[in-house]
């Protein structure tokens, strides 16, 4: 039963203390389990569409500190095909999101727009080009090799698309995590795109 007897106080602190329980376990969940994330361009058409929102999982390689990009525990390495989210290297204020296409050690070619791992052209069925130019750096780039720690990033939509071509490596040690699965995708409150909700991110 109810103390009869709360004062005006108690009950204040108490209302503080649950709201600042429930803001701690925001924050560890946000820090360390799940972020949502919002897709503001069409860099990975048609993969991700812009509206979508996602949930990344911070725990797939590592576990960073909240606030600084520092990990301080290792889970495991990124895969090719991965969907990232990291810091922008030339603007960490800035979040990217794109797909791991090489891996420390991976030699990375790209002959007329055609992706070569290691000397081997690599199939991508999610890729789509919108340009039919075929220009230096982003459809032809000489051969180079990917170093430890490091991973080599390009956004599906590869005509339109921002990525490690222009601006080379992202440090593995900076990655927020892993695209898991769509949650919500709209551009408004009205055009809701019912078909992409739940979809998981590969």
């Amino acid at each position: 039963m109810p103390d009869m007897y709360e004062t005006p106080w108690q009950t204040f602190f108490e209302t503080v203390k649950v709201i600042v329980v429930a803001l701690l376990i925001a924050l560890v969940i946000r820090s360390f389990i799940f972020q949502p994330y919002i897709i503001p361009s069409g860099s990975m058409l048609n993969t991700l569409q812009i509206g979508d929102r996602l949930f990344v999982t911070k725990f797939s390689y590592g576990i960073h500190l909240p606030f600084v990009e520092k990990e301080i525990f290792s889970f495991g390495e990124p895969k090719h095909g991965d969907i990232i989210v990291f810091p922008f290297p030339k603007d960490t204020s800035v979040d990217y999101i794109k797909r791991v296409v090489g891996l420390p050690g991976d030699m990375i070619e790209i002959r007329d727009k055609q992706l070569y791992r290691n000397g081997k052209p690599v199939y991508e069925e999610y890729v789509i080009h919108g340009d039919p130019r075929t220009t230096a750096r982003r459809d032809n780039m000489n051969p180079v090799l990917v170093p430890p720690g490091k991973v080599f990033v390009m956004g599906d939509n590869r005509d339109y698309s921002e990525d490690s071509r222009f601006w080379g490596f992202v440090d593995k040690d900076t990655i927020h995590g892993r695209a898991a699965v769509i949650y919500w995708s709209s551009v408004n409150f009205v055009n809701i795109k019912w078909d992409r909700i739940g979809t998981l991110l590969r």
